[in-house]
């Protein structure tokens, strides 16, 4: 995966982040790309930093889960047409859980952070000129307030 340095979260998660980077880089080794790794990795810190973060409850390899199938619903990660392609079930099976446990941490990601399909503030960058909004004034702005 990429060599960028990880960002700062707060000692109180440190531990949990680093457990969830580690599997995230795997699968993203595996099946996706370093662009997913990226905002994953991003996503990630984000929960960890928020108070109370709510990494420090649950399983590592469920909110890993949750956190890759949130950004695969806003990437259509599971449309055969996209790659990288992976299926839901395919999800499922790599991270040996099942897929409503895999969409409840999912949906909780997706309503902290107010994500929704095509929400250029967690599209791959690649993909960003793209966009169906792209043409919009402000768009780029927009979809660069994550930084």
């Amino acid at each position: 995966m990429t060599k960028k340095e990880l960002p700062k979260v707060p000692d109180t998660t440190k531990a949990r982040f680093a457990e969830i980077v580690e599997i995230i880089g795997t699968l993203c080794k595996e099946k996706l790309n370093d662009e997913y790794y990226d905002l994953a990795i991003e996503l990630t810190a984000k929960l960890a930093r928020k108070r109370p973060s709510p990494l420090v409850s649950g399983n590592s390899k469920t909110w890993a889960a949750g956190i890759v199938h949130a950004l695969g619903m806003i990437n259509f990660l599971f449309d055969k047409t996209q790659t990288p392609y992976l299926s839901a079930s395919e999800l499922c099976e790599w991270f040996n859980l099942g897929q409503s446990t895999i969409n409840a941490k999912s949906k909780i990601i997706r309503d902290i952070f107010r994500m929704n399909q095509l929400d250029p503030v967690w599209y791959l960058p690649s993909r960003l000129d793209n966009h169906p909004l792209a043409g919009i004034a402000g768009f780029y702005e927009w979809s660069h307030r994550r930084r």
